[in-house]
C-alpha cells in the first residue's frame, strides 16, 4: 500500500526498468484486470504498476464517496507517481 492523501492504495508492481508504464482500470474492475499486461510489459523491459483506485479492491475507501470527481482520480495518480519516485 501507498499512502495518498490519508487513503492507502493498494498498489501491484512488477519489473525493474528504468521506465514505467501504469496502467488504471476500469469502472468496476481492479489492478488484477491487468495482470498479464502488466507480466508482459516487465518482460519488455519495463517497470508496470497497477493500483485499485480509492473505493475500489484492496483501497480504502473515501469517506464521502459521492463527492469525488473525475479530477480527484487525476490528482490521485499524479500523487501516487510522486510517491513512488516517478517524475515523468
Amino acid at each position: 500500500h501507498v499512502e495518498v492523501k490519508g487513503l492507502k492504495l493498494h498498489v501491484a508492481e512488477i519489473g525493474t526498468g528504468e521506465k514505467t508504464v501504469l496502467f488504471l482500470h476500469g469502472f468496476p474492475e481492479i489492478w488484477y484486470t491487468w495482470r498479464y499486461q502488466m507480466i508482459a510489459v516487465a518482460n519488455a523491459g519495463y517497470r508496470a504498476i497497477a493500483f485499485d483506485s480509492r473505493g475500489y479492491g484492496l483501497s480504502d475507501h473515501p469517506a464521502e464517496p459521492e463527492k469525488a470527481t473525475s479530477m480527484d482520480l487525476v490528482h490521485e495518480v499524479k500523487d501516487l507517481l510522486d510517491s513512488l519516485g516517478i517524475s515523468k
